[in-house]
């Protein structure tokens, strides 16, 4: 009989446990779902962008024979450090002597062709004074020496430059620096002007970007920026020192050239850095929202308002601006609760429990 009663009650409680949870699982069903959200602001008044670059000279020299001639010995190789009056390179100096021999030879001619000018100018005129010959006669031996008078100066300049020429068969360094590229080598004949090499002086050096045409503004010269470099901690402040007037016939973007007032100590040439910008210009009107927010199933972007009632309501917005995770829209005032994720799981007028609700 008590086995009965047991039996009887542990029935009892199993129905009624189970009756307990159906119940509560009913009532968990009919609870809203949590829905992510976010609380417009106002974007940033202002963008700011990030522009690999390279360490550059701001200073570099193509370096060139004012002769040509043979290249004879080449003194330093790519990335040697050079002094003001360093030998680089030396081409044969065989034809530039020779030159230089013709022109004394030509000074030589030339003056010897003067003397007899002169005398014959000097016995003329007493012959003229004696009345002896004729006006015309004494201007036509006045005319040869003056004609002798000129060739013999103009061979004293030739002769000049074919000197001063015998010193520039020497390609020296104008001032300290590093050969950043070599475009000529032993043995090769060269013409004079031709770039053989290339010389960066590294006293001051400075970083190089390129900009796209859309972000020139934010660049004027004289704007402050903070550069960076990959190989050194920390940063430190540039300022832009040139625009290119022109852009890049290829990649269409402006050059642009930042000076580093204070470098950091380790910075060489060649090193990579970032410079990062801040635009000038503001930024287009509008409210910033995650990407996901955004729900769209015809023409026009929505997204889903949470009113007073903890319902959400879809809400019609334009698109002002589309980032990398962001967009900037326009339609809604500051302070509107918006659902950021799972925007495709709502239903129009449905009851939602926020993260403030949790």
């Amino acid at each position: 009989m008590r086995g009965k009663r047991l039996t009887s009650l542990l029935l009892v409680c199993g129905l009624l446990l189970l009756l307990a949870g159906c119940g509560a699982q009913q009532e968990a069903a009919k609870r809203p779902p949590l829905v992510k959200t976010t609380v417009l602001g106002a974007a940033d008044g202002a963008q700011a962008d990030t522009y690999a670059g390279t360490v550059r000279g701001r200073y570099e020299t193509h370096l060139a024979f004012q002769v040509g001639g043979q290249i004879l010995a080449r003194n330093v190789d790519v990335g040697s450090r050079v002094q003001a009056g360093d030998v680089l390179m030396v081409i044969d100096a065989k034809d530039v002597v020779q030159k230089a021999n013709q022109g004394d030879a030509a000074v030589a001619s030339a003056r010897a062709q003067l003397s007899l000018a002169q005398a014959n100018l000097s016995r003329y005129s007493e012959l003229y004074q004696e009345q002896a010959v004729p006006a015309a006669v004494l201007d036509q031996y006045q005319t040869s020496y003056d004609a002798a008078f000129a060739a013999y100066q103009n061979a004293l300049a030739e002769a000049a430059q074919g000197h001063n020429a015998l010193g520039y068969t020497n390609l020296t360094a104008g001032a300290a620096g590093v050969i950043s590229s070599i475009s000529a080598e032993e043995g090769q004949v060269v013409a004079a002007g031709q770039t053989v090499m290339t010389l960066v002086q590294t006293d001051e050096l400075e970083v190089e970007i390129d900009v796209p045409e859309n972000r020139l503004a934010d660049v004027p010269v004289g704007k402050t920026v903070q550069v960076s470099f990959w190989a050194l901690p920390g940063s430190t402040e540039g300022t832009v020192r040139e625009v290119a007037p022109m852009a890049d016939s290829a990649a269409r973007t402006y050059r642009v050239r930042v000076s580093v007032p204070q470098p950091p100590a380790g910075m060489e040439l060649g090193m990579t850095a970032s410079v990062n910008v801040t635009g000038e210009a503001a930024a287009p009107a509008g409210l910033k929202l995650p990407l996901a927010a955004i729900y769209q199933t015809g023409d026009t972007p929505e997204v889903w308002v949470v009113g007073d009632d903890e319902t959400v309501h879809l809400t019609p917005v334009s698109v002002t601006q589309f980032d990398a995770d962001d967009v900037l829209v326009d339609g809604l005032d500051a302070g509107t609760i918006v659902v950021t994720a799972g925007v495709h799981c709502l239903e129009e007028g449905q009851s939602v429990r926020t993260e403030a609700d949790r």
